[in-house]
């Protein structure tokens, strides 16, 4: 026998066990998609793996097949959310260091201004604000993937000093812009706080 049985039409039915890799990819997708939204709605403490899955109309147990413990379904969705501000060392690479200041200012305002990347990344800040769990979720990405590739294209001894001095600088005011909305700054023209930031960044990140 072939280990399949046939349906009401005669087709042989679907071998039981794992889905096919094309159905498992889109199972997948929508778990990710679905967890960006209950954790950018609900934040981390407030999100479950069992709403995920009930969201994704799919069992608990397969969203802990693809992805593992909540920590690490949210990280899987951090991933994919922070991802265009991880394009950033290339962005701010591709030129003489005395402008890299402005090009990461630059490109870092260019993520928080555009709605679509904005939203997930508030839901990612505010998770870490409230969550310590998150926050570790947060800073092992930014850590591996953005401030030590951003550092690796300055001067040692401290170069990782530089780039985490530069990311405050620029955290700080995604915090007072986006998060927190202080006036002026949330309706401040955008080009006049990157003349204003730029300066500063790029001291952090090549001054004496």
């Amino acid at each position: 026998m072939s280990g399949t049985t046939p349906d009401r039409e005669g087709a042989p039915a679907r071998r039981r066990g794992r889905p096919p890799r094309t159905e498992s990819g889109d199972t997948r997708d929508r778990i990710l998609t679905v967890a960006r939204e209950e954790f950018s709605e609900r934040g981390y403490e407030k999100t479950s793996v069992r709403g995920i899955a009930k969201a994704a109309g799919v069992d608990s147990a397969l969203v802990h097949h693809y992805f593992g413990t909540k920590e690490q379904v949210f990280e899987a969705a951090v991933a994919v959310a922070f991802a265009p501000a991880l394009h950033a060392p290339d962005a701010v690479g591709a030129g003489p260091l005395d402008g890299i200041g402005e090009r990461l200012t630059r490109f870092f305002f260019g993520i928080w201004e555009n709605p679509t990347t904005r939203a997930p990344l508030l839901a990612i800040v505010r998770s870490a604000v409230n969550n310590e769990t998150a926050a570790a979720v947060l800073r092992r990405l930014i850590a591996s993937q953005l401030l030590r590739r951003i550092a690796g294209q300055l001067e040692p001894p401290d170069a990782e000093l530089r780039a985490e001095l530069a990311a405050a600088q620029l955290m700080g005011c995604v915090m007072l812009r986006y998060v927190i909305k202080m006036e002026p700054m949330a309706s401040a023209d955008l080009e006049q706080i990157i003349a204003r930031a730029a300066p500063v960044v790029q001291g952090h990140l090549t001054g004496a």
